[in-house]
C-alpha cells in the first residue's frame, strides 16, 4: 500500500452530515484529517469520528483569530503542510495525485492555489467565473490577516473572501477541487445575503483594498481594477457570462452569472446604507457638540 501524503487536512464544519462523508472520503490519501466543528447538532461529528478523523470542538469568542487562523495556531499537527477543505468540497483524485507527486519530488513552494469546479443547479460549470483559493500551505509560512470586520452584521466565525498571506513563493496546481455550492437555492441565496453584509463592511472601511494577502498575479491586477470601477454588478455579469464564456454552460451559466451580479448589487446598496447611517451619526454628534457649546456660552 502506498504511503499517505504527508499533509494535515482541515475540514471546518457545522451541521454538515449531508456532506461530511463524501468530503472525508475524498481526502483518504492524506496522512491526517482534522474536523473542526462549531457545535453541530446533527450527526456530523459522529460520522467524522467513525471515519477516523480527529474531531476538535471550536467555540469562537467573537474576536481574532477566526477559525482558519485558530486552526493554524492551536491544532496538534503532525505535518508541516496543511490543506483546507470545506465540508461541501471534494478533493479530486487528480489533485491528490498531483500533491503526492510534488511531495515526492521534495521541492516545495510555501503555498499552492487550487481551482474549483463549481456545481450549480446540478451542473458542473465548465466556463464562467472560476474561483481559486490558496488552500495548501506551509503552516509556518502562512497567516490569515485580521480584517476590520468584527462589526459586520451577520458576521461569522470563518475568515471571509480573502487569501492568507504567504511568506515565500506560491504556485498554482493543475488539479481541481469540486465545490457543491449549496444544499438548495434557499441556502445559496441566504449565504450570499450574509456574505454581502460582510463585504459591504470591509469595502466601506477600505479593508478590501488591502492586498497584502497572497494572490495569483493576474487576480491581484484584476482586484485592483475591480475595486475602482463603478457598477460592479454589471461588470461581474458581463465578465462571467460573456468574457469567461459562461453562456456555453447553458441556463445554469446564465443563472450563475446573474446570481453573481445580484451579489454585487446587494453589496452596493448595503454600502449606501452604511454610508447613510455613518453620515447620520456624524450629524447627530455634531448637533450634540453644538448644543453643548451653546449651553456653555
Amino acid at each position: 500500500m502506498e504511503n499517505k501524503i504527508p499533509v494535515s487536512v482541515i475540514i471546518m464544519t457545522k451541521n454538515e452530515e449531508k456532506n461530511i462523508r463524501k468530503c472525508i472520503t475524498s481526502v483518504s490519501d492524506f496522512a491526517e484529517v482534522f474536523v473542526v466543528d462549531s457545535g453541530s447538532t446533527d450527526r456530523t461529528t459522529e460520522i467524522a469520528s467513525n471515519m477516523g478523523a480527529n474531531v476538535v470542538d471550536f467555540r469562537w469568542n467573537g474576536q481574532y483569530p477566526k477559525k482558519k487562523q485558530w486552526c493554524l495556531d492551536y491544532l496538534p499537527f503532525q505535518h508541516e503542510y496543511v490543506l483546507y477543505v470545506d465540508a461541501d468540497e471534494e478533493v479530486t483524485s487528480q489533485l491528490a495525485q498531483e500533491i503526492r507527486t510534488i511531495f515526492r519530488k521534495g521541492t516545495l513552494n510555501n503555498g499552492y492555489f487550487v481551482g474549483f469546479d463549481l456545481v450549480f443547479m446540478n451542473k458542473v460549470l465548465k466556463y464562467g467565473h472560476r474561483m481559486y483559493k490558496l488552500v495548501l500551505l506551509n503552516r509556518h509560512k502562512g497567516k490569515f490577516l485580521d480584517y476590520n470586520d468584527l462589526n459586520a452584521s451577520n458576521m461569522w466565525e470563518v475568515e471571509g473572501h480573502y487569501q492568507p498571506q504567504i511568506e515565500g513563493d506560491t504556485a498554482v496546481l493543475k488539479g481541481s477541487m469540486v465545490h457543491y455550492d449549496h444544499d438548495s437555492l434557499f441556502d445559496y441565496f441566504a449565504k450570499h445575503n450574509r456574505y454581502s453584509d460582510w463585504e459591504a463592511v470591509v469595502r466601506s472601511n477600505g479593508a478590501m483594498s488591502n492586498l497584502n494577502e497572497s494572490q495569483i498575479f493576474i487576480r491581484t491586477f484584476q482586484k485592483r481594477i475591480f475595486n475602482r470601477i463603478p457598477m460592479k454588478w454589471m461588470v461581474s455579469f458581463l465578465h462571467s457570462y460573456m468574457i469567461k464564456l459562461g453562456f456555453l454552460d447553458g441556463s445554469a451559466g446564465f443563472h450563475y452569472a446573474f446570481a453573481r451580479c445580484m451579489y454585487y448589487w446587494q453589496i452596493g446598496i448595503k454600502m449606501k446604507e452604511i454610508e447613510f447611517h455613518q453620515n447620520q451619526q456624524r450629524r447627530l454628534k455634531l448637533e450634540s457638540e453644538l448644543r453643548k457649546a451653546q449651553e456653555g456660552i
